[in-house]
């Protein structure tokens, strides 16, 4: 068996949490999202929604080693902002904990209330990524890979069998086409996709073979 292709573990859906230190909040919202344009939008809308804090540190994680995102781009990008906090101490550990959790297409935004009482290097930088954990202890995970699409032609009548036999060796059929034939669409891990084309011969006793199509991403 090949290796599993590219995987991304993201969320599903917006969350917040709320820790306190020193009388100083710190609300932590989550979103999941797929470039950057989004991801700064995402600042930009806690800016607005909370602009009597002072500060609204950041940090995002998008992509995957290897290939290319669901927002296109190949490879990791990875981003932080402490928003005015000292340097370092705000968005490098909220990234940190991001990269730690092995989380990505996801921003992380942290509104500070000030308290009153400083809170020193460590206090800050404990507080920034607690906010965070604490955010993606609430989050539901949801993992998405990377999907190879091969279109294969074959007579309308040996279509079910086909698809059927496809199906029991566990090869995903995402749909079937039918003008004048049949065409199925079949969707496996990259690294699968020769296995596919040798199974596709030995079903059709050597009549059919998959045409390469594109790749997308989809939830696992």
């Amino acid at each position: 068996m090949s290796e599993p292709g590219p995987q991304i573990c993201s969320i599903a859906a917006a969350v917040e949490a709320e820790i306190e230190v020193k009388r100083s909040r710190f609300l932590a919202r989550l979103e999941p999202v797929t470039d950057e344009t989004a991801a700064r939008a995402c600042v930009e809308a806690a800016r607005k929604r909370h602009w009597d804090a002072r500060h609204h540190c950041s940090a995002f994680v998008l992509g995957v080693e290897g290939a290319v995102g669901r927002g296109g781009v190949e490879g990791v990008i990875r981003r932080s902002s402490d928003d005015g906090e000292p340097a370092g101490t705000a968005g490098a550990p909220m990234l940190e904990v991001l990269t730690g959790r092995e989380v990505s297409d996801v921003v992380a935004v942290v509104t500070r209330w000030f308290g009153g009482t400083l809170l020193g290097t460590g206090g800050l930088i404990r507080a920034y990524g607690d906010a965070v954990r604490a955010a993606l202890d609430v989050a539901r995970p949801v993992r998405y890979r990377l999907l190879q699409r091969l279109d294969l032609d074959t007579a309308i009548a040996q279509a079910g069998r086909i698809e059927n036999e496809l199906r029991s060796r566990g090869i995903l059929v995402a749909g079937t086409d039918y003008a004048g034939c049949a065409t199925l669409h079949l969707d496996v891990e990259p690294e699968q996709a020769g296995d596919l084309v040798a199974l596709v011969s030995q079903l059709t006793g050597g009549q059919g073979t998959p045409r390469l199509g594109g790749t997308q991403w989809a939830r696992a």
